[in-house]
């Protein structure tokens, strides 16, 4: 049974490293074309830019990332959290596009360390402050349905 995650509604019963890689593709296919400026515009007010939701993209494969790295070659790991929040505020002149590279080769990386883990290093387990007991495994569904989460806002700013 798949780990529940706060992700899990987006990516269903997908296969999570699949959905990374098709997320991937289809975040970059649908914007790699877009001029700069499109990437300044959000899916409702008040709301991150385009800009800024790939800028948070990048950031959570680099720390989720990180944190599944960790957790497969460090005994008794204990994950730091981090504030999205204060991440991204710290983080103001990225462009739009840069933004796309960045977190299309940081999934990309991600993909290709996910799919050579065994099962074994998928069920090692770590402990995190805010959410308890997890596994590898979590981490990858939690990323797999946040970028679907993040997909739906993108796709929305395309059409708008």
């Amino acid at each position: 049974m798949p780990p529940t995650t706060p992700y899990t509604p987006d990516l269903g019963d997908r296969d999570p490293i699949r959905a990374i890689r098709e997320t991937k593709e289809h975040i970059n296919t649908m914007l790699r074309d877009w001029p700069a400026a499109s990437f300044e515009r959000s899916y409702a007010p008040g709301k991150w830019s385009a800009r800024l939701i790939l800028t948070h993209m990048a950031q959570v494969e680099l720390g989720l990332g990180t944190r599944a790295r960790m957790a497969v070659t460090t005994p008794d790991y204990v994950a730091q959290p981090f504030d999205q929040d204060a991440w991204i505020a710290h983080e103001t002149g990225l462009s739009g596009p840069d933004a796309l590279h960045a977190f299309v080769v940081l999934a990309q990386m991600n993909v290709a360390f996910f799919q050579g883990l065994s099962a074994t290093d998928r069920a090692k387990g770590f402990s995190h402050p805010e959410y308890g007991s997890l596994t590898v495994d979590w981490v990858i569904h939690h990323l797999a349905g946040h970028q679907v989460h993040h997909l739906r806002q993108l796709e929305q700013i395309s059409t708008t």
